[in-house]
């Protein structure tokens, strides 16, 4: 028979002299040279222990001493050798008592009747694996748990099923200003805006262990009622054979207001130089063609018949031009920025991009808009993302009906937009510059823009912009 080579330490804690030479049998019997240490009792055992030099691939113990036995022994060697794999022998078969001892962490426990040597043999070495995988999980667990505690980002874990939390580190108390007890009493909605709620649920239930990383960006409340802006990193985690999931969220607030200033200083130097060049074209150019439309008054009569019919064709042309400038000017150049409103700007954009009729465009503009005092900076950037959805439709939708709904609802601005064009798919179009600068137009008031369309199914683009609370 071929024995283990491999060196291994045992301590063998047994009072009974023939039950501890059987067991050096078996031992030797299986491994070519085992370095037994014996013990009669416990106190030589605890000595043996508490050497600066003691280390041991395993311990067997005798459930049975002369001067402790039972529960109060296995406790006491527990904390005794909390890093060496115990294994119990005993005389006496009680499955509740091994049962217990395990739980507490004893590796194995023997009845020494069936004893034999391939049982020990196996005991010790399946021992010594699952005290090794043991402590690598407790290592693995501490540094998580090191990980997770001391991470300068707020991080969590909760359950996708109630969606409430299980841990919290101390970035997010800091963050959100909930101890951890609170937290512990709290769901994953109960710090997210009202109207994200049921969207946020439908996306945690839409994800799978597989999946991998989810990351989004939403907005979130303090306990203070503070709204902040976050980035959202979730993935799954197991937990006691349980799937949760673990998120580390990045309070971006400031670095968004920061991009949103400069955002807004570009859009609004981008805003002065087409107002500039729109108020150059209408009253600049085309006053030079109305000059020329007026010279050429002049010229008629003197024309001779067979060239009437240029002079005709000049004529349309410059007025056609004059047209298109004039459309052209008015949205560079809004009206209402002057001394119209925003609904007659907006009919005014219509007749620019229907110029040949070939769609039908109604406008349903509420009462409580026109009474409501909206910023001007909010209503050129309703202008601007109407004028960009016009120009898609346009260029895409081959549509023939477009309807236009601009309301206050819960003192949000809203507008929305639908066609009954051929539609497209939103998740391949998101990416796109147009829906990228609506997008960025709305966010700039803290809005939203929404996109629901699917190919052959028309289009409806809606933003919703939170207005300032009026006395």
């Amino acid at each position: 028979m071929i024995k283990d080579k491999k060196l291994y330490r045992i301590l063998v804690i047994e009072d009974n002299p023939g039950d501890y030479a059987i067991v050096e049998d078996f031992l030797s019997e299986q491994i070519s040279d085992p370095l037994i240490t014996h013990a009669g009792n416990f106190k030589k055992a605890s000595a043996i222990l508490s050497a600066a030099d003691a280390e041991f691939d395993a311990i067997l113990l005798d459930l049975t001493l002369p001067d402790k036995s039972g529960q109060t022994l296995v406790t006491e060697m527990l904390a005794l050798a909390s890093l060496c794999p115990i294994i119990i022998l005993t005389g006496f078969a009680d499955i509740e008592f091994s049962i217990k001892s395990i739980s507490q962490g004893i590796l194995d426990y023997l009845y020494k009747d069936d004893l034999n040597a391939t049982t020990l043999y196996k005991s010790i070495v399946y021992a010594i694996e699952r005290k090794k995988t043991i402590s690598e999980l407790k290592e693995s667990e501490k540094r998580y748990s090191e990980l997770f505690n001391l991470s300068p980002q707020p991080m969590w874990v909760f359950d996708p099923e109630t969606y409430r939390f299980i841990q919290v580190n101390k970035a997010t108390e800091e963050l959100y200003g909930y101890s951890e007890e609170e937290f512990m009493t709290m769901t994953l909605m109960d710090i997210k805006q009202e109207e994200d709620i049921a969207l946020a649920k439908d996306n945690i239930k839409k994800r799978k262990p597989g999946d991998g990383i989810f990351r989004s960006s939403l907005r979130h409340h303090k306990k203070s009622g503070e709204i902040i802006e976050v980035e959202i990193y979730g993935t799954p985690i197991i937990i006691n054979n349980k799937s949760f999931r673990s998120v580390i969220a990045i309070d971006v607030t400031e670095k968004n207001l920061y991009e949103h200033k400069i955002i807004k200083a570009i859009i609004k130097t981008q805003e002065d130089e087409r107002y500039e060049i729109g108020g150059e074209l209408h009253d600049n150019v085309c006053q030079i063609l109305a000059a020329s439309q007026l010279f050429l008054g002049m010229l008629k009569d003197s024309l001779e018949p067979s060239k009437m019919e240029l002079f005709d064709r000049c004529r349309e042309n410059i007025s056609l031009a004059t047209n298109e400038i004039r459309n052209l000017s008015h949205r560079l150049a809004p009206a209402f920025f002057d001394d119209s409103t925003m609904e007659e700007a907006f009919k005014r954009l219509f007749q620019t991009f229907n110029i040949e009729k070939k769609m039908e465009i109604f406008l349903n503009f509420g009462e409580e808009v026109k009474a409501c005092p909206i910023s001007l900076e909010i209503q050129l950037n309703a202008y601007r993302i109407l004028q960009e959805q016009l120009k898609n439709i346009l260029k895409y939708a081959h549509a023939t009906i477009i309807e236009v709904d601009v309301s206050i609802i819960n003192n949000k601005f809203k507008m929305m937009v639908s066609d009954n064009g051929v539609g497209f798919n939103v998740d391949k179009a998101k990416e796109g510059i147009g829906l990228a600068n609506m997008k960025r137009r709305a966010e700039l008031f803290s809005g939203k823009f929404t996109v629901d369309s699917s190919p052959g199914n028309g289009c409806v683009s809606t933003i919703e912009i939170p207005l300032p609370e009026v006395n």
